[in-house]
């Protein structure tokens, strides 16, 4: 159904700039706390793990499998109320790999709610803003940031 104020109000308000947790009294800060922390909840990329299936790539939490995303046919890129929701799932995902493989690092949510990977040296990533630059324009590559958040 076509209600035209509908898709004015639309076009007048911007889309989401990302994605926010909020934790409760019982977490810390570092994306764990009570009923097993955050870490499952972060990594479901609903969005984009549908998107990769229909594609036939597997998304197993491994560096490969951000490779393999890089190689996807960008069609999302057409669809401008898709793209911020992709990009957060991508950013997400990115940071769940990041998070799984490379030793001493975490998810820390922000006092605002926001996300972000905290490395062994302390740097913050803000992951969700990696990903959505990647679903806007595919640079840098999602393996490429991987890469170089692992070195750091």
């Amino acid at each position: 159904m076509d209600l035209p104020f509908l898709s004015k109000w639309r076009k007048r308000h911007d889309p989401a700039a990302g994605v926010a947790v909020f934790p409760d009294s019982d977490s810390d800060g570092d994306g764990e706390g009570a009923g097993g922390g955050y870490a499952a909840l972060l990594a479901e990329c609903e969005l984009l793990r549908s998107l990769a299936s229909r594609a036939g790539v597997r998304l197993d939490d491994t560096p490969a499998s951000l490779e393999a995303l890089d190689q996807l046919v960008p069609r999302w890129r057409d669809d401008e109320e898709m793209l911020p929701w992709l990009g957060n799932d991508a950013g997400l995902y990115l940071g769940t790999v990041v998070v799984r493989t490379v030793p001493g690092t975490g998810w820390r949510i922000l006092p605002e709610g926001r996300p972000v990977v905290r490395l062994a040296s302390g740097r913050e990533v803000d992951v969700v803003l990696e990903g959505r630059t990647w679903a806007m324009t595919g640079s840098p590559e999602l393996f490429q940031a991987y890469a170089e958040i692992a070195e750091a």
